[in-house]
């Protein structure tokens, strides 16, 4: 995901983009290290209709409720540009599963701060990482999370926030990287809490964690199984992110659209998936030279108009 520390890029006007359908939502990750109004503006200028943010920085512990002003002028800029819906990406640091004393009494805490700052914001979609169960079973590290989870929602109340679920790429003793542990969560978390919870399937993460969406009849036998174990009416936003690494190589490592091992063929699948194309599909592609979010964007765009050939 590109940080909130890249570099800013400034256009002169969107007329280059190419124009998404009426109903097609296409987006990326925008910084708000200047402000919250500069984030939905950049989003807008780059040709989304749809982004995703922090709500503070994803690498430290403490954060401040938002400015109310900035609010307001996020909520104007978002109604005006048509910048719907509206995801929030949980910190790096978080990790509901652990049983570590100290950074699970943290993970807690700044969880909690996601729920409040995104209720606050108006955000849509709070997306969170499963976590990591290391020094226990996997049954064990999700219940662990579970119960992070209903201690953190503990009170809260904000009808129109869903927490969404992201798949990982199971490296080591990451959760997630299999439906049924993204399910199993889901499912458990009902009884133990009154948050709303959905799913995020990142591509990227999809691949490398052994679900071949790059291949036709991988893509096919994917969106089958996460229909069979998720229901696709809850897999709420997509991902879309290119893979350095390999089929089943674990590795979370995000490319351009197009440069890694999904390819053009694989993401114009993607795109073209008839129980797909209703999805908003979010950007978190590398900016490694100056505008390659908006050619990544305008890749993405490109191929959701282009027919998918097997």
């Amino acid at each position: 995901m590109a940080g909130e520390g890249a570099r800013p890029h400034t256009f002169e006007s969107a007329e280059s983009y190419v124009a998404l359908g009426p109903t097609r939502r296409i987006g990326i990750h925008t910084s708000r290290a200047k402000s919250l109004e500069d984030s939905a503006v950049t989003a807008h200028r780059l040709g989304a209709n749809t982004f995703q943010i922090f709500s503070a920085s994803p690498r430290m512990w403490r954060a401040v409720l938002p400015d109310p002003a900035d609010v307001k002028r996020f909520r104007d800029a978002r109604a005006k540009f048509d910048l719907a819906p509206l995801a929030i990406h949980v910190n790096y640091l978080t990790n509901l599963a652990t049983l570590d004393p100290v950074i699970r009494e943290k993970s807690i805490a700044a969880f909690r701060g996601e729920l409040d700052r995104a209720a606050i914001i108006g955000a849509e979609y709070l997306v969170l990482h499963p976590g990591n169960y290391k020094g226990q079973s996997l049954e064990e590290g999700i219940a662990a999370f579970v119960l992070g989870l209903a201690e953190a929602a503990h009170g809260f109340r904000a009808p129109g926030l869903i927490v969404l679920l992201e798949n990982t790429v199971a490296a080591g003793c990451q959760i997630g990287g299999k439906f049924e542990e993204l399910r199993m969560i889901r499912d458990l978390a009902a009884r133990e809490t009154d948050l709303q919870l959905a799913y995020c399937l990142d591509t990227c993460h999809l691949l490398a964690s052994g679900y071949d969406v790059a291949g036709a009849a991988g893509l096919t036998r994917t969106v089958a199984e996460a229909e069979r174990v998720l229901g696709l009416d809850l897999v709420r936003v997509i991902h879309a992110n290119d893979s350095k690494g390999a089929l089943n190589s674990h590795l979370d490592r995000h490319a351009n659209i197009g440069e890694g091992q999904i390819g053009d063929a694989g993401f114009r699948r993607i795109l073209a998936h008839p129980a797909l194309r209703s999805k908003p599909f979010i950007l978190e592609t590398p900016v490694d030279e100056e505008g390659d979010d908006r050619r990544n964007l305008e890749a993405l765009k490109r191929l959701s108009l282009k027919k998918a050939t097997r």
